[in-house]
């Protein structure tokens, strides 16, 4: 309550000195915009993939095939009578949230950039574990396809079709349970 109250409070000595660990607590969890009042809908259609990677014993490394988490994602909605928001928008607004601090390069270019890119990694990371149950990886990589949502009213067969964009991120490294 501490640091949430030093987050909205006006500039003060306090909230000054401390205002990047406050930031770097806060930020993850909450997050403040007028989205509320003047939503701004989605204009693509997005998957996003992971694939892992081990070290065998051998020396070799094993790269997992890919997980569709969006299709995970929907699933879990889809056949849930009163499905979370959190299931809902969670990995869509950490990829959101990673674009935007990042931008096309994939470099992290300041403490917020290394913070989402984390909690992308991490939310990646804790759902591939879920889905494999249990097998331990030491690395997560994620493909990202965007596709354009057509105009309402256009009809499928007067566009011509759009190619899917496809965004590779580098590996990253993970703890050997994932996360």
């Amino acid at each position: 309550m501490v640091l949430v109250f030093l987050h909205v409070a006006p500039p003060n000595a306090v909230s000054k000195r401390y205002g990047p660990q406050v930031n770097a607590w806060v930020y993850p969890l909450f997050e403040q915009n007028w989205r509320l009042f003047a939503p701004d809908p989605d204009s693509v259609n997005r998957r996003i993939l992971a694939r892992t990677a081990r070290t065998a014993p051998d020396g070799s490394t094993q790269v997992s095939s890919w997980v569709d988490l969006t299709a995970v994602d929907n699933s879990a909605v889809k056949h849930n009578v009163f499905p979370s928001h959190t299931t809902q928008n969670l990995l869509r607004r950490a990829w959101t949230s990673y674009v935007d601090t990042h931008g096309a390069d994939d470099r992290a270019d300041s403490d917020r950039a290394v913070m989402m890119q984390e909690y992308l990694r991490n939310i990646a990371a804790d759902r591939v574990a879920a889905h494999e149950h249990g097998t331990t990886f030491g690395f997560i990589q994620l493909r990202v396809l965007t596709l354009p949502v057509a105009a309402q009213g256009t009809a499928a067969g007067n566009r011509p079709p759009t190619p899917a964009e496809e965004r590779l991120l580098p590996w990253w490294k993970v703890t050997p349970r994932g996360n």
